[in-house]
């Protein structure tokens, strides 16, 4: 047995994890004895038990201890319907590095499935790197709708649009939203509401068998604001009026209530949780820790996908 950080941890753990170090965070093998407290020479042999025990085809294939509980502890405290947490991908490491090819596979499960299912989509950049992490399979038999739509006020497109790409990972129809994120007026809400294409994904949206989001956050790097989705001004009166993140455009506070604010009422696609369709959420990083907690405070979210040292800050007292 061996010990890392503080706890005594099995080596075949130990040899997963350093793989994941070394094939998924890029760390060299002087850095992946640092990050878990051995020699190189023991990192290096870990590496090789790795390959050897077949722990590594690209992605983990041996679910950590460590990580394991950390699952059990998001369950227990908000209420989980499911979490999965990923290895962290070291230290200076993005976590999105981490995370996306840890959620990749438990979303193929799901696109895996045979029996014809309805997905619903935010976008952004967390999802956007998850479907490029997922393989080609036939997923025909599903139908793949956007929660969200896609345009900025100045007429261009997001750059992290998710539905159309997945739809090529799975040859599957897909029914984006082609419309502003965020309209202009309460009136022009409603005209793009009654659209006719627009009123058949809402539909297939409110009733679909599972939403897939990305969290955004709330502060000066906040993906609608960066992104071009609102200005500096329309930021700012959101964070006054309390918000700290968003799912799908629609903001929401501390303690994951969605936010009385006019900008909430201009959101032109649909807002979630809605008709009882559990709602997946994939997110970790520094940022996204204020904003993850209070959706799941709020009950916003019912499956998660992190890393581990996101979840450690979101068990927190």
């Amino acid at each position: 047995m061996a010990k890392h950080a503080g706890q005594t941890v099995d080596t075949r753990d130990l040899a997963a994890r350093a793989a994941w170090l070394s094939f998924v965070g890029g760390l060299t093998q002087d850095q992946i004895a640092m990050e878990l407290g051995i020699s190189r020479q023991r990192a290096q042999r870990l590496v090789a038990r790795a390959h050897a025990e077949n722990l590594v085809r690209v992605r983990i294939d041996h679910p950590i201890a460590d990580c394991l509980e950390l699952e059990r502890d998001l369950k227990r405290l908000f209420n989980l319907d499911s979490a999965w947490v990923g290895p962290s991908p070291g230290r200076g490491a993005d976590a999105l590095t981490g995370v996306a090819p840890f959620a990749a596979p438990i979303l193929e499960r799901e696109f895996l499935e045979t029996a014809p299912r309805v997905f619903a989509l935010g976008t952004g950049r967390t999802l956007r790197q998850v479907v490029e992490q997922l393989p080609s399979i036939d997923g025909s038999q599903h139908k793949l709708v956007s929660l969200i739509g896609n345009v900025a006020p100045d007429g261009s497109a997001t750059l992290y649009e998710v539905i159309i790409r997945l739809a090529e990972k799975l040859s599957a129809p897909h029914f984006p939203l082609s419309i502003p994120l965020v309209s202009r007026s309460p009136e022009e809400s409603q005209l793009y509401r009654s659209l006719p294409h627009v009123l058949t994904a809402r539909a297939l949206a409110e009733n679909a068998d599972l939403a897939i989001v990305g969290v955004g956050q709330m502060t000066q790097d906040a993906p609608l604001l960066v992104d071009g989705f609102i200005n500096a001004d329309e930021h700012a009166a959101l964070v006054s009026a309390g918000a700290v993140g968003e799912l799908g455009g629609h903001t929401f506070d501390a303690q994951g209530r969605f936010v009385e604010h006019p900008m909430n009422d201009r959101i032109v696609g649909v807002r979630v949780p809605v008709n009882d369709v559990p709602v997946l959420c994939i997110g970790a990083g520094k940022t996204k820790v204020i904003p993850l907690r209070s959706a799941l405070q709020g009950g916003l979210i019912s499956k998660l996908i992190t890393d581990e040292v996101t979840a450690r800050e979101l068990l927190k007292p």
